[in-house]
């Protein structure tokens, strides 16, 4: 194979735990391997990505990726260092869930690629079929309780208290591992770093229910870290909450510009990591960024690589027009190349303001349109905002207004209905319907 897997995570810095013997597995042939995802939510966030990577790269390598959606451990809730245990979720909201999650993880994995495709699972759909007795017999038997409380994931609940729901986590996670390994010939589980305990109860369910093969483990595990920012906080938040790969929950620009104001300290990894870039092209990005650091050149070519993965080119060159016209940098021609579609999604969060075609066609110039046909809600005043004219600090779709008694017949109507009004930095858009 081309791709050195577990080299591949090495340099990337995207290796945490690996068992004896997995590098030696997947030198030896194609294999198969798998990563669960809890359908929580109907998006995945960008805490997911640095897992999701791990699939991208391992079917990049020539490896058999399988993305397990938790239809029917997404029930429980995994504990795995939780403070407290999570609300349960109903089927309907579960199945729901499921199918968002599927369609972002078509976005990175190609599902039609031949003997390496990528498959997804849901393991609702054996579990299902499970009685609690027969569940007991197939997995209970084969782990002791001073095993799954050896667990890290489990002591740190121990103190303030651990269901017995959210105690059998680790035991079903690792029968969807011996249920993958003896249906679909998987040998390999991979997560994040908080992973490995639950993981490594997978292998050890396949090694006592299956034996060890001429002395060699059957099943093998690898974690990669978890990402922190180089202040210590938790990657992967905002001010908002999390940042979302679901268009709906975080627009493609406030995805964007996550990415481009992330500290320069950070880049080298976060290329490294969410990145496919390979390391040559990395490390002249990190040369170009220190000789111009204001550039901002790592989290540019980042955010522009993210964005057009998970949402699409479109949607880049669209939350390239809004930093433009946002930041002061847009000029007329690139306000008319917006198109009618596109104003939703470029303004939001811009102050706006809605007149009539009537008031639009009353208004006697410029500055009884910014004062009182738009009820003073960009100038509170006539006279101040004859000042601020006075003072060239008000454009018109990114142009100097020179007079106040400009007629509106000099102003341009983008897409027939917008105007774009700057008071110095700041922006406002009248929409006229």
């Amino acid at each position: 194979m081309e791709i050195d897997f577990i080299e591949e995570l090495r340099w990337r810095g995207m290796l945490h735990d690996v068992m004896p013997g997995t590098q030696e597995q997947l030198k030896k042939e194609m294999t198969s391997g798998y990563i669960g995802f809890d359908p929580t939510a109907s998006s995945l966030h960008i805490g997911n990505l640095a897992t999701i990577m791990l699939l991208v790269h391992f079917q990049r390598a020539g490896h058999k990726p399988f993305a397990l959606v938790g239809g029917a451990t997404g029930m429980i809730g995994d504990p795995s260092f939780k403070a407290a245990e999570r609300s349960f979720l109903d089927e309907d909201t579960l199945r729901f869930n499921q199918e968002g999650i599927k369609k972002q993880l078509e976005q990175f994995l190609d599902f039609d690629c031949g003997e390496n495709s990528a498959e997804m699972v849901n393991n609702y759909d054996w579990f299902k079929e499970i009685g609690f007795l027969q569940f007991l017999r197939e997995a209970g038997k084969f782990l002791s309780v001073n095993y799954m409380m050896s667990k890290d994931s489990v002591k740190k609940r121990l103190e303030t208290g651990i269901s017995f729901t959210e105690f059998s986590y680790q035991l079903l996670q690792g029968y969807d591992f011996y249920h993958l390994y003896k249906n679909k010939n998987v040998r390999l589980q991979m997560g994040g770093s908080d992973q490995w305990g639950n993981i490594t109860t997978g292998t050890e369910i396949i090694r006592r229910k299956e034996g060890d093969e001429d002395g060699y483990f059957k099943a093998y595990a690898l974690t990669t870290p978890l990402l922190t920012k180089s202040d210590g906080s938790k990657f992967g938040k905002s001010e908002g909450g999390n940042i979302w790969l679901d268009a709906e929950k975080t627009s493609p620009y406030e995805f964007y510009q996550f990415w481009l104001n992330q500290a320069d300290e950070d880049l080298p990894r976060y290329l490294r990591v969410f990145s496919l870039k390979g390391r040559e092209e990395i490390e002249a990005l990190e040369t170009s960024h220190a000789a111009e650091p204001h550039l901002r050149i790592m989290q540019k070519a980042l955010a522009a690589e993210l964005t057009t993965r998970i949402h699409s080119e479109k949607a880049y060159y669209t939350v390239i027009k809004a930093s433009e016209v946002l930041f002061g940098k847009a000029t007329l021609e690139t306000l008319q190349s917006i198109e009618a579609d596109e104003f939703d999604t470029i303004f939001n969060g811009v102050p706006q303001t809605e007149i009539t075609r009537e008031e639009w066609d009353g208004a006697a110039n410029i500055l009884d349109l910014i004062s009182t046909v738009t009820k003073a809600e960009i100038y509170p005043s006539k006279g101040e905002a004859r000042r601020a004219i006075q003072q060239n600090a008000v454009s018109v779709n990114k142009v100097k207004v020179t007079s106040e008694s400009q007629a509106l017949s000099e102003f341009l109507l983008l897409q027939d209905r917008f105007l774009l009004i700057s008071k110095g930095k700041k922006n406002h858009l009248v929409r006229v319907v």
